[in-house]
């Protein structure tokens, strides 16, 4: 069941029936980079008041989750920022980690707000090596796209594809504002699709929108 009410934006990517999608490195590109455009174009104070309100309907959502660590991410860009969320998650008692980009996937160390960050390539923020290493029981998970079967777009690098195949079970929230919803994103057999997005308007729930 969805939670609020459906936004306006929805924005055509392909049009068909379920086994004719196909995976196109071009088109995928495309629509990432509009969707990116979508998102730069909301105002500072619009990505924080959309961030608030994802904080908001996370912490409805938290009841939830299964119990252990929760990762997140630092935002950069003009990313949905997730950290007002994850102060909510620690007070629940939630232990929050971070990724950090090892050898073919994603790690994730244990982080606090006092903690120092690494800087780390593409302008990520990384905790120390020194901090504890964690298989998070839950993931907040940025994107560039999504569609309403959970299907995503990321930034191209496949970290967190590598990443799912090799986790254990987890729940997968993505984290995005109601502007980077499309309709359908191309999707092959391998792919993960997340089991929630989260954006300020509304909980999308995948298993109301098989097919």
């Amino acid at each position: 069941m969805s939670h609020g009410h459906r936004g306006p934006h929805l924005f055509p990517l392909v049009r068909g029936l379920d086994d004719e999608r196909v995976s196109d490195p071009a088109e995928k590109a495309r629509h990432r980079a509009q969707a990116l455009a979508r998102r730069d174009a909301l105002s500072p104070d619009e990505r924080l008041r959309a961030s608030t309100a994802i904080a908001a309907r996370i912490a409805v959502l938290a009841s939830t989750f299964p119990p252990g660590p929760v990762a997140g991410y630092w935002p950069i860009r003009s990313e949905a920022d997730p950290l007002p969320a994850l102060e909510i998650l620690r007070a629940f008692g939630h232990p929050i980690a971070l990724p950090v980009v090892g050898p073919g996937r994603l790690l994730f160390r244990l982080w606090a707000p006092a903690d120092t960050l690494a800087p780390a390539p593409m302008g990520l923020s990384e905790p120390m090596e020194a901090a504890p290493a964690v298989e998070p029981t839950t993931l907040l998970v940025p994107l560039a796209a999504f569609d309403r079967r959970g299907h995503r777009i990321g930034y191209g690098r496949g970290h967190y594809d590598r990443t799912f195949a090799v986790l254990g079970p987890v729940r997968t929230i993505g984290i995005a504002f109601s502007v980077q919803e499309i309709d359908i994103i191309p999707d092959e057999p391998h792919d993960h699709p997340l089991d929630f997005v989260v954006t300020e308007r509304e909980v999308v729930d995948r298993r109301d929108h098989r097919g």
